[in-house]
C-alpha cells in the first residue's frame, strides 16, 4: 500500500490540520484515519471540539502503521497505542497529533506550526496527556492518586507497594519532556490517560500533592513534579480564550530568561527544542532577536543568540557543536558580595583572614547549565 502523502496548507496564519479517528468495533482493527484543514484564528473567544493530545513520540526506530485515507502512514509504538485507547467502538474523535498534523518533513511548515502550539493547545476544547500503556502496576498508582485527592494516604499493609507503583507512574518521561509544559500551560482542561485508565488533571494534581511524601526524597523529581503539577491545577481557572496582550501566538508567562532557569533541566531529542519548546510561555518579543523556531539555524549559532539575548549583546560567546555548553567572557561586577572574618584555628600564624561569600544558586550546577566566567 502506498505511503500517505501530504497536501500543502493554505496560505495564512489560521491554518492548522486536524485528525479525524474514525470509530471500530474490533480493537484489533487497523487503524483508520482521515486528515482534513482546519481555521484556527489567534484570540478566538472560545474553545474548538478537537482534543489535543500531549505525549511522549518515543523511539523512532520502532514504528507502527496507521492509515490516512487508506493510505500508510508509520508513527512510534506509543502513539499507535495512544490512538488505539482513543478509539471509540462507534463515534468518531477529532484530535490534533503534532506527529500526524504536522508535516514533520517540511522544515518551513514545522517551524511555522511551532509558533501556532500555544495557540492549538490553548484553542483545544480538551488537552489528553497520554503517559503510556499500562505497567508498573499504574492502575493502582491512578487510583491511589484519585482517593487520597482529599485524605492522606492509605496505611494499609500495601502501602509499600502503593509507594512503587506512584513513584513509577511519576518517573515516566512524559514528566522529563520539555514540549509537555507549554502543552498544558495553555490548556483549559486536562485529562489524564495511562493504559485504560483516566483521570481528571485537577484531580490528579491534588492527589499527587497528598502523596508528597512518596517523592519528597527525591530532590531530582520533586522539581519536576511540582512544575508540571503546577501548571495542570491551574488549567481550569484559565479563561476560555486567550489574553495575550501582542498578536503573537504566545502565553505571555514570564521572560524567556526565567523560563530557562525553571526548566532547562527537561529533556528534549533535539537540542533547539530546550529553546523553541518554551517560546510559547515567553513574555518578550523574540522576532528580531533571532530566537524563532528555525531548525536550519546551527545550535551553537542559535546558543550564542540566546546566550547574548540573556546577558548582554557585548560579551564573548564560545560554543560548540551538538553541546550544551557555552564560556562567555565579559566584563562586570559582582553584586550582593558578603565579607565575613573567619579566626584562624589554634596554631595557625598570622591573623584572621578575609573570606567572600557569594549567594549559592537555587540549585547545584548541572548539565545543561550556563556557566558565566566575569572578568
Amino acid at each position: 500500500m502506498s505511503q500517505y502523502r501530504y497536501s500543502p496548507l493554505s496560505p495564512g496564519r489560521d491554518s492548522i490540520r486536524l485528525l479525524r479517528l474514525m470509530p471500530h468495533e474490533d480493537e484489533a482493527a487497523d487503524i483508520q484515519c482521515e486528515l482534513f484543514e482546519y481555521s484556527l484564528p489567534n484570540f478566538c473567544k472560545r474553545t474548538h471540539m478537537y482534543d489535543a493530545l500531549s505525549y511522549v513520540w518515543g523511539n523512532p526506530d520502532e514504528k507502527l502503521p496507521i492509515f490516512i485515507h487508506k493510505h500508510s502512514f508509520d508513527v512510534t509504538v506509543n502513539l499507535y497505542a495512544a490512538l488505539s485507547h482513543l478509539r471509540n467502538h462507534s463515534i468518531e474523535r477529532i484530535l490534533w497529533i503534532d506527529a500526524i498534523c504536522i508535516n514533520q518533513a517540511n522544515q518551513e511548515e514545522k517551524q511555522y506550526q511551532i509558533q501556532s502550539m500555544a495557540n492549538i493547545y490553548g484553542q483545544a476544547n480538551r488537552v489528553i496527556v497520554w503517559l503510556g500503556e499500562a505497567a508498573h502496576d499504574s492502575d493502582l498508582a491512578l487510583e491511589e492518586i484519585r482517593v487520597s485527592r482529599d485524605k492522606k494516604p492509605t496505611n494499609s499493609s500495601d502501602s509499600k507497594r502503593v509507594q512503587q507503583a506512584v513513584l513509577a507512574l511519576l518517573q515516566r518521561s512524559w514528566f522529563r519532556r520539555i514540549w509537555i509544559l507549554q502543552e498544558v500551560a495553555a490548556a483549559r482542561h486536562i485529562l489524564v490517560m495511562c493504559g485504560s485508565k483516566m483521570i481528571d488533571g485537577y484531580v490528579f494534581c491534588l492527589g499527587v500533592d497528598s502523596l508528597k511524601d512518596f517523592y519528597d526524597a527525591r530532590a531530582d523529581l520533586q522539581g519536576l513534579i511540582r512544575s508540571v503539577t503546577y501548571l495542570i491545577r491551574e488549567a481550569i481557572f484559565r479563561p476560555g480564550y486567550s489574553t495575550g496582550s501582542s498578536d503573537r501566538s504566545s502565553l505571555d508567562i514570564c521572560p524567556l530568561s526565567e523560563l530557562m532557569d525553571m526548566y532547562h533541566a527537561h529533556e528534549a531529542t533535539e537540542c533547539h527544542d530546550k529553546v523553541y519548546a518554551l517560546l510559547g510561555m515567553s513574555s518578550d518579543d523574540l522576532s528580531k532577536v533571532g530566537l524563532l523556531p528555525d531548525y536550519g539555524v546551527p545550535w551553537e549559532e542559535l546558543l550564542q543568540r540566546l546566550a547574548k539575548f540573556l546577558l548582554s549583546e557585548k560579551i564573548s560567546v564560545e560554543t560548540w557543536r551538538d553541546r550544551e555548553i557555552v564560556v562567555i567572557k565579559g566584563k562586570g561586577c559582582i553584586l550582593d558580595v558578603r565579607f565575613m572574618n573567619i579566626p584562624r584555628q589554634p596554631g595557625e600564624r598570622g591573623n584572621s583572614s578575609t573570606h567572600w561569600t557569594l549567594p549559592v544558586s537555587a540549585r547545584p550546577i548541572r548539565r545543561g547549565d550556563l556557566i558565566c566566567i566575569l572578568q
